[in-house]
């Protein structure tokens, strides 16, 4: 495959300045690995010899301590540093101890709330940034960002409360780019008066670490506040917008050499066999229809973008996420999980730096820090314009109206792995190499950026790309992996209260009978309770087809028939499951949402449920019925709008909506899901969702009162 290579944008540099290496060359530092370990340590030992008079730093929200590490080594004192978590202050403790990266800073383990100092504490600076959690993306996974109508979202008025009390000269303030964006702007709005009024100007932008010499792409706002004078933020060190077209700093150089006695082999799970044949850089994605897979396993923009995601070593990695779930990368070009070693080398992070705790908490730390490079940098960039310090290299500003390319290069990203995924598809159907991982779970994953959700962009120039490949897998994609053109047979599964669905009896499980009729026709399945019998006549029929105009359906039938001997909320989730379990078996796709489609696109499966026409059926299977359908779906609707559209009373509703979690539904509300206004809720899908793993079993919708 063809090295991910980046146009550089060298004209609007005509000198061609050579910062990065004239910043290499006079601190005596050499391009081996550890780089960044050795550019701290060597630009911290020339401040000592230039007679530097530390300037005195408060450390807001600390955490593990990045931001601290970059600070620290550009000459700035660590005085205080404010954590809330015991587990990270640990860290900081071990790591503040004589002859340690930060030795002689105090860490403090309390909440900023109640954090008041002490009246001869005088500092210059203040750096930090509160959670972000409710500014990120993943926060936008219901109606957009909860902002500063969170708690969490109001602790920079906490951060302001300190400008105010200790007056320093500036302060540095970092977060995710949404919170420019939460609450339409009004956060925003309301983040900069405060500012304002404790007397700063502020001069923010958003910037990308990899642009600054990190192996890792990661975005975040920068605030720097002033009392006096005005501030640029630095140029680039690394990449197309770099004074000289530095290259990127890979993952490949960042990790060369770092400790992996301690790695583990593969990623276990459902879905970790998939790992192996994602081309570096792409992620879950790779097995979508849209990608050109020939066995889709996933359905469009369906995961998160770092679901399977596998890291390009001649390239920064995506951001590292502080938590994540059992397929959450970037996972390593050898198929397997980075060591702490490796991501904190990912991170810039030096290998000195004690990170306490177990895995989980280690990674928690390295991916809610700032990578200490980008730090440095803009350390010195205060350093050079706020506190006057004379720097052994001259340093390169940005025009306030200089626009970065990182957002352009992702898109042209996303392009290049793409060709990518589609060149690997190509080889495999060349070489006649791999089954594609049908029958045993799964199929391939995703690439840089592409379907994840809540990425910016469309996929028409994706669908454009692929349809001619599309087109010649469809015939494969249209019939099942068995030997023959009917499947029928019966067999026994159980149904557990948290919705597990398995072949062996567990506590408190319903024993079902299923009969299958699967063929190029029909699919049908038909479930009764183990020990009645089967009655000539089923109670209702769901009938399933794909939505009009839907190319990648992928099942060999245009027609599923679930039947159920009778009207039971036990057998309605079972012949789900049982579908379910049938589209894994054949196709290989990973469940329903994946042939239905994410539900805040258009829906690619379709339902009709009918009852026995002498069957007496109360309202709440009406509203089951109206769910089927679609109707009050896939939308946040209050409870006035559901009852119109369900023919019932709104004052009824609440008791449907928890009758529908009980049979396997996921409904969320404000309880479940903070950023859904009160009195609204959602149903994302037309058909029961929830299992053993999901998030949203371990919520509750609350009283329903508003």
């Amino acid at each position: 495959m063809q090295q991910v290579s980046l146009p550089l944008n060298l004209d609007a540099y005509p000198d061609k300045v050579a910062w990065f290496e004239e910043m290499l060359r006079v601190l005596g530092v050499s391009r081996s690995p550890a780089l960044y370990d050795n550019f701290g340590k060597s630009l911290r030992n020339w401040l000592d010899r230039q007679g530097h008079s530390p300037i005195k730093t408060l450390s807001l929200f600390s955490g593990g301590g990045g931001l601290d590490i970059g600070f620290h080594d550009a000459g700035f004192e660590i005085v205080q540093m404010v954590e809330l978590e015991a587990k990270y202050v640990q860290t900081l403790e071990k790591n503040s101890q004589q002859g340690k990266w930060l030795q002689g800073s105090q860490p403090i383990c309390v909440d900023i709330r109640k954090f008041f100092p002490s009246s001869d504490l005088k500092v210059d600076f203040i750096i930090g940034g509160p959670p972000c959690q409710t500014f990120s993306a993943a926060g936008r996974r219901a109606s957009g960002v909860a902002g500063t109508s969170d708690a969490r979202g109001t602790l920079f008025q906490e951060y302001v409360r300190l400008l105010k009390t200790l007056q320093p000269k500036g302060f540095l303030f970092e977060n995710v780019y949404g919170i420019i964006g939460a609450q339409k702007g009004e956060a925003w709005k309301e983040i900069q008066t405060c500012f304002q009024k404790a007397g700063y100007t502020i001069f923010f932008r958003i910037l990308d670490a990899a642009d600054y010499g990190v192996a890792q792409h990661r975005e975040r706002l920068f605030i720097v506040g002033l009392r006096e004078g005005n501030y640029l933020f630095p140029y680039p060190t690394h990449g197309p917008d770099s004074p000289d077209g530095e290259p990127f700093y890979s993952a490949g150089n960042a990790v060369k050499e770092a400790d992996t006695s301690d790695a583990d082999s593969g990623i276990r799970g459902r879905y970790g066999h998939l790992l192996t044949d994602i081309p570096p850089g792409l992620n879950y994605s790779f097995y979508t229809a849209e990608m050109g897979h020939p066995k889709p396993v996933f359905s469009w923009r369906s995961k998160f973008s770092d679901f399977l995601y596998k890291a390009d070593p001649k390239m920064p990695v995506r951001t590292i996420k502080a938590q994540g779930g059992q397929y959450t990368g970037p996972f390593s070009w050898e198929n397997r999980k980075f060591t702490i070693a490796e991501l904190k080398r990912l991170q810039t992070i030096p290998d000195a730096y004690e990170i306490v705790g177990n895995s989980q908490v280690c990674i928690e730390q390295i991916g809610n820090s700032v990578p200490p490079q980008l730090g440095r940098i803009l350390a010195l960039s205060i350093l050079d314009q706020v506190m006057g310090v004379a720097l052994p290299f001259p340093m390169h500003y940005l025009p306030a109206s200089k626009q970065l390319g990182f957002r352009q290069r992702k898109r042209q990203l996303t392009e290049i792995y793409a060709q990518k995924a589609k060149e690997a598809i190509a080889l495999s159907r060349n070489t006649g190499s791999g089954e594609w991982g049908v029958g045993s779970g799964g199929t391939r994953g995703p690439l840089w950026g592409l379907g994840g959700r809540g990425e910016n962009g469309g996929v028409s120039s994706i669908h454009n790309g692929w349809r001619a490949a599309r087109g010649v897998f469809l015939s494969s994609t249209k019939k099942p992996t068995s030997n023959s053109d009917v499947t029928d047979g019966q067999s026994v599964r159980f149904l557990s209260s948290d919705f597990a669905w398995t072949e062996q009896e567990v506590p408190n499980s319903i024993k079902i009978n299923l009969k299958y009729d699967l063929n190029n026709s029909c699919w049908k399945i038909a479930a009764k309770i183990a020990g009645d019998t089967w009655k000539q006549e089923n109670k209702f029929v769901i009938d399933v087809f794909p939505s009009w105009g839907n190319e990648n359906w992928v099942l060999s039938t245009l027609h599923v028939k679930l039947c159920a001997n009778d009207l039971d909320l036990h057998l309605f989730t079972a012949i789900w499951k049982a579908f379910e379990e049938k589209l894994l078996e054949i196709t290989g796709m990973a469940d329903l949402v994946q042939l239905s489609g994410y539900y805040q696109y258009d829906v690619r499966m379709s339902g009709v449920m009918n009852f026995h026409p002498e069957l007496k059926v109360n309202l709440f299977w009406r509203v089951v019925q109206c769910v089927v359908r679609g109707i009050g779906v896939a939308t946040q609707l209050s409870s006035q709008n559901l009852a119109s559209l369900w023919g019932v009373k709104t004052e009824n509703v609440f008791s449907y909506l928890q009758f529908l979690r009980s049979i396997g539904y996921e409904v969320r509300n404000h309880n479940t899901n903070p950023q859904i206004p009160k009195g609204e809720y959602l149903i994302p899908y037309a058909f029961p969702t929830l299992t053993p793993r999901s998030v949203q079993l371990r919520k509750n919708l609350g009283n329903g009162t508003v």
